[in-house]
């Protein structure tokens, strides 16, 4: 696909639901008594994995809209194991949370993925489900995941390395043990799991670096709207802080404040942001972001920001290849183990189109030039993120991108290139 660069990016836009809240709504849904209504689910490739997986486990999901559904709950130890693997394909969200769910049901899930989803780490999620009494087997560490519930006891458990995903799945576990089962994070992680169970009926105590669930007998989540994926806006916010002339406005977007790190950085770098009509969503804080183009600094960032920005951090590179003086990323090894090694992708794609950046073990160094890339090819490697990235490059390049793989994007934002060009059209 070629992206053509833009005079100015300006517009009002709305983006799909959050990806992250969509995956664990329907997981929750499906465990809940009763209907659970969802508004604004962000329908894509991953997030269509989760509502195949559900249904195979024996839940009924009626899909009324592209982004309305209504899960049909079959209780806490209501699933039922399938003669089948069940498909994660690219979801990693899934199969991780998954694990959690089916950790204390009755007998035994296969759980597969694509190629990249089997390369990633899945060890740190079997051990904690293990403790609690689950029989948990890898392949090496790494999917195929096969798990065979059992009574289960609740646990104290210390991430080693912060992980939303590992935490979300012991406490979905901790949901079907016996007694109170708590996380302590070294940092603080998206909390939308806990949001979600505390909307639902369960009892879930959150400390500053901890979170617990008690055992629970049932849970109800009659309705739930989801507010738009930040993830997604970051890419066209990241475009339009680099492309002078730029204003654009993304409505209804979530403002979880452990999702939006990137705001923030920005903010330091000197971008121009602004946040009207703050409400919640679903229980969750929401706004409309405003962004334009501004002319920006260096900045470092360390392992302390990097879960309140770990989506966004392929972006941030961009950003940096604008602003004038050195930006430098560390504590981010965690990307690394991501769809791709995406600190090698962020590195090497950037710099063929004339960045001047370098790896390090755990992030990268750059040297901002105020001034345009100078653009050319772009491979996303089957990464949705270097997908975003590799677009917003092109509309603030001097020649444009030759994307490759631009069909990536399908596994987050399958609209992306479509608002992408209504922001274009000034």
């Amino acid at each position: 696909m070629r992206i053509e660069p833009v005079p100015a990016l300006v517009g009002h836009i709305a983006v799909p639901g959050d990806k992250s809240i969509s995956h664990r709504v329907v997981l929750i849904g499906a465990i809940c008594e009763g209907e659970t209504r969802i508004a604004g689910f962000g329908r894509s490739r991953d997030t269509e994995a989760t509502v195949a997986a559900v249904r195979a486990l024996g839940v009924r999901v009626d899909e009324q809209d592209v982004d309305t559904l209504t899960v049909h709950g079959v209780g806490l130890r209501g699933l039922v194991a399938p003669s089948e693997a069940l498909d994660c394909g690219n979801a990693g969200t899934l199969m991780r949370l998954l694990a959690g769910v089916l950790a204390g049901q009755d007998g035994r899930f296969e759980l597969v993925g694509d190629e990249s989803l089997s390369s990633r780490p899945m060890e740190r999620v079997a051990e904690p489900l293990r403790r609690m009494g689950a029989r948990m087997e890898t392949v090496d560490g790494h999917a195929p995941l096969v798990v065979e519930g059992g009574l289960l006891q609740a646990i104290d458990y210390e991430l080693p390395v912060p992980s939303a995903q590992v935490k979300s799945a012991v406490l979905l576990a901790g949901l079907l043990a016996e007694g109170e089962t708590t996380v302590v994070e070294p940092l603080p992680t998206r909390d939308h799991t806990e949001r979600l169970l505390e909307r639902a009926g369960a009892s879930v105590r959150r400390r500053p670096q901890s979170v617990s669930v008690q055992g629970a007998d049932q849970l109800s989540l009659e309705y739930l709207e989801i507010p738009g994926d930040f993830s997604s806006a970051a890419a066209l916010l990241v475009a339009a802080v680099t492309v002078p002339g730029s204003d654009i406005t993304v409505h209804g977007v979530g403002l979880n404040p452990r999702r939006i790190g990137l705001l923030d950085i920005l903010e330091r770098m000197g971008a121009r942001v602004a946040i009207y009509n703050r409400r919640p969503i679903g229980g969750e804080p929401a706004g409309d972001v405003q962004v334009r183009s501004s002319e920006l600094v260096g900045a470092t960032v360390t392992l302390a920001e990097v879960p309140t920005v770990v989506d966004e951090l392929p972006l941030l590179a961009l950003a940096a290849c604008h602003a004038r003086g050195e930006t430098v990323l560390s504590g981010a090894a965690e990307l690394r183990v991501k769809e791709t090694d995406r600190i090698a992708g962020v590195v090497e794609e950037l710099r063929r189109i004339g960045a001047h950046i370098r790896a390090t073990p755990d992030g990268f160094r750059i040297r901002g030039v105020p001034a345009r890339l100078r653009g050319g090819t772009f491979d996303a490697r089957g990464d949705h993120r270097l997908a975003m990235l590799g677009a917003a490059a092109g509309v603030s390049s001097r020649e444009g991108v030759q994307l490759q793989d631009a069909e990536a994007v399908e596994t987050s934002f399958p609209g992306f290139f479509r608002v992408l060009e209504q922001l274009s059209a000034v």
